[in-house]
């Protein structure tokens, strides 16, 4: 007897329904499986039998069981199949009725007694079916109510146990669709836990770190240790323009995929921020593996990938940090396959001016020499350094900041300066293609959004010949200016604008090279 199952297998951050074909002959005992399984896949042999006998119900060995995962090119792995498959033998066994097989995806993973395990990429499977018009989704209470991000089209039916499924596919127990409140959940999961509020002094750090939010500036930390580096990075995704529905479901189905999911938490509705330790590899930073997987470039999407102690990382891990910088998403690419994952993320960078930390701080003395500083920046490349635009001096903090009972600026007043400055982007770009803040320009735009007056000119003259900034610097000043303005409200770029943006070059200067 011949069953069909319909589950889905992910790919990227994105599913694909596959077909779980199921048959039963003969009076010899035998169980095979095709279609390109992995080798958790084809584990799931025990853990299905285990189950299906340990649920109550009969299984007989004196069955040959051929079970074909199709389409057979595209590879299947992961537990998620444990479900399906389990379904699939019963269906060809007789037991089931096959009236929801045909328009519902059933996934999960089966413990030995029965139970169901939560699975990895329930919201991509959901967001397929419901592009497919399928009329349901079948899988572990656990994913539940991360599979119902997909919409309130969607039926999500979470069972508990095989003998759950089991009885709902023949009617014998009555379940209602979990349905959740979409706007709710997204309203309740946009809270951040930190604040810029809790930064003692650093007025000109949480200055430049709002200017390199309203223009979507990459920005680099330059200061001794204990500075307070790491601790405004950290706030700095509180900061940027609250994230839309669309961009939490997309960074949702990426973290979900990987399994970083919290169990409590339905939805990433808040800017995400990745630290990696300088000791990642190239792999695990832009993704990679014999089967590729999302890295933290990709982890970051619509957040910040916070790097710190920059020069410590490996010089071919920053490397390919350039491509997905250039182009917001990354392209693994293998002997049988090719995934593309989104990475468009704002790299924030923290580093010390010296091997010692101590380099121009005024209450140490630096114990490098200039050649060991010289190496020491070096490690930095010049096209990595090209995509930061902003630098910024992050001096030791006084007593007297420290000891302040003055509460700074909360970062929702911060944040709302910054979205009017991307709603003016935005207007100012809406026939452009592929710009959507003034980061993303490029030479074109630069000459047609950012023409300076006579003083501004010269001002920018005297700062490229007298104080040593390097060519990359000039085109850099100039869009971190036209974003000034915007945070200003003001269409021209004044002098006062340009000065600003002039001291955010901090490692063009003579004084580093």
């Amino acid at each position: 007897m011949l069953s069909k199952v319909i589950t889905a297998a992910v790919h990227g951050i994105d599913a694909h329904p596959v077909e779980v074909e199921t048959h039963m002959e003969g009076n010899v005992a035998g169980y095979n499986m095709v279609g390109l399984p992995d080798n958790a896949v084809r584990e799931s042999r025990e853990r299905v039998i285990s189950a299906i006998k340990n649920s109550g119900f009969r299984f007989s060995y004196n069955r040959r069981i051929t079970i074909n995962l199709a389409p057979a090119d595209i590879k299947k792995e992961g537990s998620a199949y444990d479900l399906p498959i389990a379904i699939g033998i019963m269906a060809a066994a007789g037991e089931i009725s096959e009236e929801k097989l045909a328009d519902h995806i059933i996934l999960g993973e089966l413990a030995l007694d029965g139970s169901l395990r939560p699975v990895h990429g329930s919201l991509s499977i959901a967001m397929e079916a419901r592009k497919r018009n399928l009329a349901g989704i079948i899988l572990p209470e656990q994913n539940a109510r991360e599979a119902a991000m997909a919409g309130d089209s969607m039926n999500i039916y979470p069972v508990g146990s095989l003998l759950d499924t089991v009885n709902l596919l023949n009617n014998v127990l009555p379940l209602e669709p979990f349905k959740v409140d979409i706007s709710e959940v997204f309203n309740l999961e946009r809270i951040y836990e930190i604040d810029f509020s809790d930064v003692k002094g650093q007025e000109h750090v949480k200055r430049a770190l709002e200017v390199a939010a309203a223009g979507g500036h990459n920005i680099i930390l330059i200061g001794p240790p204990g500075s307070g580096k790491t601790m405004l990075a950290k706030r700095f995704p509180t900061i940027l323009p609250a994230m839309t529905l669309d961009e939490a479901l997309e960074t949702t189905k990426i973290h979900s995929v990987v399994g970083l999911l919290p169990a409590e938490h339905a939805l990433v509705a808040t800017r995400p921020f990745r630290s990696p330790h300088h000791t990642v590899s190239d792999a695990a930073l832009v993704g990679g593996g014999k089967y590729p997987r999302p890295g933290e470039v990709s982890l970051a999407h619509h957040g910040v990938l916070f790097l710190d102690e920059l020069p410590e990382f490996k010089k071919n891990v920053l490397e390919v940090l350039r491509q997905p910088m250039e182009d917001g998403k990354v392209t693994i690419s293998r002997a049988s396959l090719s995934l593309t994952y989104p990475a468009n993320f704002m790299l924030a960078a923290a580093m010390n001016p010296c091997p010692c930390g101590y380099y121009s701080d005024p209450t140490h003395d630096c114990s490098c020499t200039p050649p060991l500083i010289q190496r020491y920046m070096s490690r930095i490349s010049g096209p990595l350094l090209d995509r930061i635009d902003i630098h910024i001096e992050v001096p030791a903090v006084k007593y007297k900041e420290l000891s302040s009972e003055r509460e700074g600026e909360r970062s929702e007043a911060i944040r709302e300066r910054v979205q009017q400055a991307r709603e003016r982007q935005l207007k100012r770009f809406k026939d452009e293609q592929n710009i959507f803040c003034n980061a993303h320009m490029q030479s074109a735009e630069i000459r047609r959004y950012c023409k300076l007056n006579e003083t501004g000119h010269e001002l920018l003259k005297n700062a490229i010949t007298k104080l040593g900034l390097s060519a990359r610097a000039y085109d850099r000043i100039l869009k971190v200016s036209r974003t000034i303005a915007d945070l200003e409200g003001s269409e021209e770029i004044r002098s006062e604008f340009v000065a600003e943006a002039i001291q955010y070059r901090s490692l063009d200067r003579q004084l580093w090279l």
